[in-house]
């Protein structure tokens, strides 16, 4: 059998910081542990899912707590490396975020033209700072593994082992093996930060109309603000500065 194409990824690759463990650059399969609580409140539980992931061979293996953000980071990520050509999405579902959900819609329907996923279900699945070029070639690179809401290490160590098999396993309803690099080159970039609040920002057309108006309202009252000052007080005196005279 010829051997699996590999390519090299993009350099400084993992191009975003962010809480996972680096594994093997080569390897076909990354792991996104759902985490639904705070960051410092992580249990063991699901830091020793990281590190199953990554020990099993993933090229990363990392959480995953907002539903945009989060997911601009792993999609950057993914696109700089061609090796990886499967995602495993695992652990308990957030509440609320349901950030797990909307990585697998992102999957299957990308995003519309205001940048939000189609299909979450989610508070603000909302990716306004990565290119749409990342978003498409994050999906015709990747496939989904839907392991949402399991928990077992020994589940997410077949899944791992089954992505870097020469020849195709059946693993649940899939049949995985190791398709070689994606062909095109990796994709080499960063999310902007153009906007770190996406929670704040207005989500469609109307939203956007209604922020406009508001805008123009609130100059129009700075600048009558400024008028009324202006004729209340024409003009005044600067004191005299300096020592008073002999």
């Amino acid at each position: 059998m010829p051997d699996i194409f590999k390519k090299e990824p993009v350099e400084g690759y993992p191009p975003e910081e962010g809480c996972y463990l680096r594994g093997n650059d080569y390897s076909p399969v990354a792991v996104v542990v759902i985490l639904r609580w705070n960051r410092e409140e992580t249990p063991v539980d699901i830091e020793r899912l990281v590190r199953v992931g990554a020990e099993s061979g993933a090229a990363l293996a990392g959480t995953l707590q907002t539903e945009n953000i989060g997911i601009e980071k792993i999609v950057c990520n993914v696109v700089a490396n061609p090796n990886i050509r499967y995602l495993v999405i695992f652990g308990p579902e957030s509440p609320g975020h349901l950030c797990g959900g909307a990585l697998l819609e992102l999957g299957r329907n990308g995003i519309d033209a205001n940048k939000r996923i189609v299909g979450a279900e989610s508070l603000t699945p909302f990716l306004f700072n990565i290119a749409p070029e990342y978003i498409d070639r994050f999906r015709r690179q990747i496939t989904m593994i839907n392991l949402l809401n399991e928990g077992s290490p020994e589940v997410l160590r077949q899944v791992v082992w089954s992505c870097y098999q020469e020849q195709p396993v059946p693993f649940r309803d899939y049949r995985l093996a190791d398709p070689g690099a994606y062909a095109e080159a990796p994709l080499s970039g960063k999310i902007t930060w153009r906007i770190a609040r996406p929670q704040s920002e207005p989500k469609n057309a109307e939203e956007h109309s209604q922020v406009a108006k508001a805008r123009q309202l609130m100059e129009r009252i700075r600048k009558a603000l400024e008028e009324k000052k202006r004729r209340n007080c024409p003009g005044t005196t600067m004191p005299k500065t300096g020592a008073p005279d002999a």
